[in-house]
């Protein structure tokens, strides 16, 4: 699902658009499309491009979890949200002086940015008529129709149609891949302690890279899953893709799930195929990298151990 506003069309009467980036992979998309000078802020969390670090951060965290492990980062939150409260930091007064011309924001996840809500009720205090767009993508033909619906709000239609269209080529790419001898089961971690498998888009992405993803659900939310279940679905091929994790930081939690009960018994690691990825560039954020992300998944399902991996990936040693 896919929420838009009426495009904001630029007319030279008009002074150039001042675009507030509240999402990382909104912001990746408006430098992909060359409406990087349009943004005047974006969020803490915002590293890609390298030029996006050069405009100030609205946000910040409301949780200080430098160094604590996944099971501490989950209590943090799920604290802060029964309290009612936002993990995310608005500053309202920076984001009035900026006086901006379009927001873009997201619904998706109350955990990954800050909420739609949260943004509504800072433009409603402002008291001034500022266009939201909302992306809220579930697929991968979703993250295609978000960069487009970016283009429309800040009149790059048309850089967003050929970025669009560079996109889909890869994907047919990958598509057009010859098939396998056998379609591996694949499970795909997006936490570690509790254990969450990735949904919305990576369950499409497994398929089109040639596995079938046994636990995640194509275009439902990432789900908690019991240790029980990754062992009853006997998976051939594991990648730990937590979300907002690189990949150091990924390898350095792997031992979270190699120590459990049964792990060593499981197909993929008898044959040694678990992988460590960059989630946080190729697989949590919905922008153009995500396909990145697909062509890393369709090598990935392809290796054998021991093969080399692309950038963004890495055998996990068992």
């Amino acid at each position: 699902m896919l929420a838009t506003v009426p495009p904001v069309h630029q007319r030279s009467d008009r002074p150039p658009a001042r675009v507030v980036s509240l999402l990382p992979s909104a912001t990746e998309i408006l430098y992909a499309i060359g409406a990087g000078d349009d943004v005047v802020a974006v969020t803490h969390e915002c590293d890609f491009p390298p030029e996006a670090a050069t405009r100030p951060a609205v946000t910040a965290s409301a949780l200080n979890h430098d160094g604590s492990t996944c099971a501490a980062i989950d209590r943090h939150i799920k604290s802060a949200l029964h309290a009612g409260s936002s993990i995310y930091r608005l500053d309202e007064k920076l984001l009035a002086a900026l006086e901006p011309s379009l927001i873009v924001t997201q619904e998706l996840c109350d955990v990954c940015a800050v909420s739609y809500d949260q943004v509504s009720e800072a433009v409603r205090r402002m008291s001034v008529d500022i266009p939201v767009l909302s992306l809220e993508p579930s697929s991968l033909a979703d993250i295609l129709n978000s960069i487009l619906a970016v283009g429309a709000a800040t009149d790059r239609e048309n850089a967003a149609a050929n970025v669009v269209r560079s996109l889909r080529e890869r994907i047919a790419a990958v598509d057009a891949q010859p098939a396998m001898n056998a379609t591996p089961r694949v499970v795909c971690i997006e936490w570690t302690d509790p254990l969450m498998v990735a949904g919305h888009w990576v369950p499409e992405m497994v398929g089109r890279a040639g596995g079938c993803d046994i636990l995640g659900v194509a275009s439902q939310p990432s789900r908690w899953i019991e240790w029980e279940d990754v062992v009853a679905s006997e998976p051939e091929v594991m990648v730990l893709m937590p979300c907002g994790f690189g990949l150091s930081a990924t390898v350095a939690l792997a031992p979270d799930i190699l120590r459990r009960s049964g792990f060593r018994d499981l197909p993929c690691a008898r044959s040694r195929r678990v992988v460590a990825v960059d989630g946080s560039s190729y697989f949590n954020r919905p922008g153009p990298r995500i396909v990145d992300g697909l062509e890393l998944l369709a090598a990935i399902v392809r290796a054998q151990p021991g093969e080399p991996l692309p950038r963004g990936a890495a055998w996990i040693p068992i």
